[in-house]
């Protein structure tokens, strides 16, 4: 059993250490937004999840890849396709998508479709 006190004084620390770690972080993930017009990386994932979304009309469930690139940045984003019961035999999809410097969406394709439950061979796809 610990003798340590929730006391105001030692809340008020970790609440600043708290805020501090976050300020360090968020300073860290907007890096890019300052390179020439550049959105912040988390950005970009949420954006191209919303227009792949609205173009498929499909839920992204999760972004499996992401890299910068001198036309702006390619991903590649895991999508539901086809919920099935139990859930390990719904159909998912990867989408590789592209998009320009700002984020904006400028190009997508399905590249593989799978069943949830299923695993890769040995050695990628």
């Amino acid at each position: 059993m610990s003798n340590a006190k929730n006391t105001p004084q030692s809340q008020g620390s970790r609440e600043s250490q708290d805020s501090q770690e976050s300020q360090e972080t968020e300073s860290n993930t907007d890096r890019h937004a300052a390179d020439g017009d550049r959105p912040a990386l988390m950005e970009v994932l949420r954006q191209a999840r919303a227009q792949l979304a609205e173009l498929t009309g499909l839920a992204p469930e999760s972004v499996s890849s992401f890299e910068q690139t001198q036309d702006g940045w390619a991903l590649e984003v895991e999508v539901l396709e086809l919920a099935r019961v139990p859930d390990t035999m719904s159909l998912m999809a990867s989408y590789q998508v592209e998009l320009d410097p700002r984020g904006q969406l400028t190009g997508y394709r399905r590249v593989r479709r799978y069943e949830r439950g299923r695993a890769d061979p040995r050695g990628g796809r």
